[in-house]
């Protein structure tokens, strides 16, 4: 069974720095595409970035630069890297993974993230 887990979210000042980490089990990184998504209040959700099974990094235009993605050496967690953290930046983060070989998507419970002062 596979499971998504968030943590990492809470308030934080303009400027600032967060690490948000997905816990996942029941799936082989190697073999899924690795994402994060975020949906700001009364706004559509939207990709943030993706780490590809193929080891390739894609992300949203105006988050390069400022966001990471990454995962552990035991793959069994996936981090995003947020700095220099706008309050455009506010919004419910979800952790999300692609089985391209099962075609089946999941989606983690989401954490929240505030910027401001």
């Amino acid at each position: 069974q596979v499971q998504l887990v968030e943590s990492g979210g809470g308030l934080v000042q303009p400027g600032g720095s967060l690490r948000l980490s997905c816990a996942a089990s029941g799936i082989i990184f190697r073999s899924a595409d690795m994402s994060w998504y975020r949906q700001a209040p009364g706004k559509q959700r939207e990709l943030v970035a993706t780490l590809t099974s193929g080891g390739s990094t894609n992300y949203a235009g105006s988050l390069k630069g400022r966001f990471t993605i990454s995962t552990d050496s035991a793959e069994s967690t996936f981090y995003l890297q947020m700095n220099s953290l706008k309050p455009d930046d506010t919004a419910v983060y979800y952790c999300y993974a692609w089985l391209p070989a099962t075609l089946r998507r999941y989606w983690g419970q989401g954490t929240q993230v505030t910027v401001s002062s």
